[in-house]
């Protein structure tokens, strides 16, 4: 029997206010004069007073990423072709600044820097040969896990799928929880319960074990102290909620409300956060008392999900989401074991579907 050998954030500072250090850590990495660092920044913070603070120097790149649409190869790819041609040598690093999708987007580009060929190829598990450009995740909103998870997400040619490698690990992760002060309301809940549902898939799965419990209990209380309780420092605990939420599935797997949401996302464009919300609250079969607890998470911030969005599409529509979710093996084998092909068929999913 072997087991699992996994690699993690080799640093992390955490702290508010420890976005100040992002200069030193960048001067480790900066071995000489020319040297340049490429900091992808969500492009929500353009011209906001978060702008101002980023440490670039004379030869750095600053691009701004979009993430209206969830993160795409073709934009991967278009994004790595930038950074070289600005400039015929590899940066020192690669920094995310953002949410999930837009750390998502540093970790793709960091692997592409060093990998040929399209990302499209490298979707899937441990397809990536060589190692990254040395990268840094800061959250500006927590919840998904991204700074801490071996994956960047990207919707390819055929299907929603990470890059998922010992490679996409972060070298460095800051966590301040000053960043994510005023996510709006919508926004801050979505990605939050990302996370929560981090904890329930896996507090659930047959991959559980001593590891993935002890983080994903943890994170669950966190995430019970900020939606439920409202506690005064909800910030600090929603940052570590959602890196050890990412830990939890670091040893086991995610289960049936992101196979959903993955149909969800790659067919009709919803977002990561809100497309898990819109999934797990018809999945009270799967996961009874965490999707009764998320309700009453979602009254209590006063969150209304839409309704009825697949009730109409055109049955090819369905058969698509229905092709791309089935396709998330892993992910089903966690949730029914070995067999879980006996269970999750078409019919299954077209009708689950049909319900959102």
């Amino acid at each position: 029997m072997s087991f699992k050998n996994f690699k993690v954030v080799e640093k992390m500072i955490f702290g508010r206010g420890s976005f100040a250090q992002l200069d030193d850590v960048l001067a480790a990495q900066r071995t000489s004069d020319d040297s340049f660092v490429v900091f992808l920044v969500d492009d929500v913070h353009k011209g906001k007073a978060l702008e101002a603070r980023i440490p670039t120097k004379d030869q750095d790149i600053i691009i701004w990423v979009n993430v209206d649409d969830e993160p795409s190869t073709i934009q991967i790819d278009t994004l790595t072709e930038q950074v070289q041609a600005y400039n015929s040598q590899n940066p020192v690093s690669v920094v995310g600044l953002g949410g999930g999708a837009t750390m998502d987007v540093a970790k793709a580009v960091s692997l592409m820097l060093t990998n040929p060929g399209g990302s499209a190829m490298y979707q899937g598990w441990d397809l990536i040969k060589n190692p990254a450009i040395h990268h840094i995740g800061i959250p500006t909103i927590s919840g998904t896990g991204a700074e801490a998870s071996r994956t960047a997400v990207l919707c390819g040619p055929v299907r929603k799928l990470g890059l998922n490698s010992d490679y996409t690990v972060f070298d460095q992760i800051i966590m301040d929880s000053e960043l994510i002060d005023g996510v709006e309301t919508d926004q801050w809940f979505y990605t939050g319960m990302d996370c929560y549902i981090h904890c329930v898939e896996s507090l659930q799965g047959t991959f559980l074990n001593e590891f993935s419990k002890s983080y994903a209990e943890k994170a669950m209380d966190l995430c019970r102290q900020v939606y439920i309780e409202d506690h005064p420092e909800k910030d600090d605990k929603l940052m570590m909620a959602s890196f050890m939420g990412g830990m939890s599935i670091a040893y086991s797997q995610v289960g049936a409300c992101h196979a959903v949401s993955y149909g969800l996302s790659y067919i009709l464009g919803y977002h990561h956060g809100i497309g898990n919300c819109i999934a797990f609250d018809v999945l009270e079969e799967f996961y009874p008392e965490g999707v009764a607890e998320f309700r009453n998470m979602m009254k209590k911030h006063n969150i209304t999900l839409p309704k009825n969005i697949c009730k109409d599409l055109p049955d090819e529509t369905i058969a698509k989401m229905v092709s791309v979710t089935k396709s998330m093996g892993p992910l089903w084998e966690n949730v029914y074991g070995k067999t879980w092909q006996e269970k999750v068929t078409d019919e299954m999913l077209t009708t689950l579907f049909r319900r959102i």
